[in-house]
């Protein structure tokens, strides 16, 4: 049965990391192919997108896991608290394209299926190995506050950077179009929905360790 469960899980790790790679370099692609600014400009910009960076975060985690599990990388890859956020980090990706995003635009071609993986094909898919194979014991509330870390210096350096540049990235952050006090009102409620879904995620590990513990 272990056996099973580890092949079961190398075979997750391979399409996830083969998967997700693929789907950060096709948009890589597609952004560079269809620059209205410079290349170096284009880049940054490439990597300003929180969908971006945390699709970069979840390759990284496949990879690792699946090719240097025993590895320093690879112990702080695996602990629980790095894989919930991980996990969390990625719904959001999919939340906010899925129920904001998707409305104001229609991709077409590559850049739709682009858009699929990275916003819906990869969340589902790490929700999955997180669910089914992610170590989840020791995990309290108070992990939630620490989570909150990424997106805050996400969030600090995409509002800095447009300041200065006059871009940001997704369009309930743009301060040129909503003003600042009201993309401050739109960054406060998103916090405060990240803190709700990571209590959710707790929620499950405690009820997924009891119950466990009863078996």
């Amino acid at each position: 049965m272990k056996e099973k469960t580890t092949k079961a899980k190398q075979t997750f790790l391979m399409i996830g990391a083969a998967i997700t790679w693929f789907a950060v370099i096709l948009q890589f692609y597609l952004i560079i192919l269809n620059r209205v600014e410079s290349v170096p400009e284009t880049i940054i910009r490439f990597f300003s997108y929180y969908t971006i960076l945390t699709n970069i975060l979840v390759a990284f985690c496949f990879t690792v896991l699946l090719v240097k599990p025993n590895s320093r990388s690879g112990i702080f890859f695996s602990q629980p608290s790095v894989l919930t956020a991980t996990t969390i980090n990625i719904t959001v990706v999919g939340l906010l394209y899925n129920l904001i995003l998707r409305q104001i635009w229609s991709p077409v071609g590559f850049q739709r299926l682009a858009d699929e993986l990275l916003h819906v094909v990869i969340p589902i898919l790490f929700i999955l190995y997180w669910y089914f194979f992610a170590p989840k014991g020791g995990l309290g509330w108070k992990n939630a506050f620490a989570w909150l870390l990424y997106p805050f210096f996400y969030a600090v350096f995409v509002l800095f950077r447009g300041a200065l540049s006059g871009f940001y990235p997704y369009p309930f952050i743009d301060a040129n179009t909503l003003g600042f006090k009201k993309v401050l009102l739109n960054s406060v409620g998103l916090f405060i929905g990240f803190f709700l879904l990571s209590q959710l995620f707790i929620a499950i590990t405690k009820a997924m360790s009891r119950r466990n513990a009863n078996t």
